[in-house]
């Protein structure tokens, strides 16, 4: 699948130093605004990626062969949990984040679940912005902080 050249792919154990930089750099601009702990578990390793991977699956966004964007997903009873979500900023803007949301909603509603549940940051302005376009709105349900840095929750319905 590919479009503003664009492909998604299933990413898998050698991706994950790669994704660990993409993570890194992502979130960079941000760093400030976390606590250290915070910021550690928002940007895990290659190791903590590897580790990973048993739970759930994860995609890697490329633009000509070179990742730009990530996301992983993790059943949770009914709900899919999608965590590291990350796009590049030269990336941003070319419709990755959309289509890495696309495919965490395909894995989840071919899995049967009714809900996609995903926790942010409030200072994530961009990204909250996608997540609303894409159909998620806050929730009550926590967590409400990641190691001191304060959180949001966001719920998407899958009902038909």
């Amino acid at each position: 699948m590919e479009s503003s050249g664009i492909e998604i792919r299933r990413a898998g154990a050698a991706d994950a130093p790669a994704l660990a930089q993409l993570l890194a750099a992502a979130f960079a601009e941000y760093e400030a605004a976390y606590t250290p702990a915070a910021f550690a578990a928002t940007t895990p390793g290659a190791d903590q990626i590897r580790a990973r991977l048993p739970e759930g699956p994860v995609w890697i966004a490329l633009q000509q062969a070179c990742p730009v964007g990530t996301v992983s997903a993790v059943r949770r009873g009914e709900t899919v949990y999608l965590r590291s979500m990350a796009v590049l900023p030269a990336a941003r803007g070319l419709g990755a984040g959309a289509r890495l949301l696309h495919e965490v909603e395909a894995f989840a509603r071919h899995a049967g679940a009714t809900a996609l549940l995903l926790s942010t940051t409030p200072f994530l302005t961009r990204a909250l912005r996608l997540y609303e376009h894409y159909g998620f709105q806050p929730s009550p349900a926590g967590p409400h902080d990641l190691h001191g840095t304060p959180l949001l929750t966001l719920v998407k319905s899958l009902a038909p």
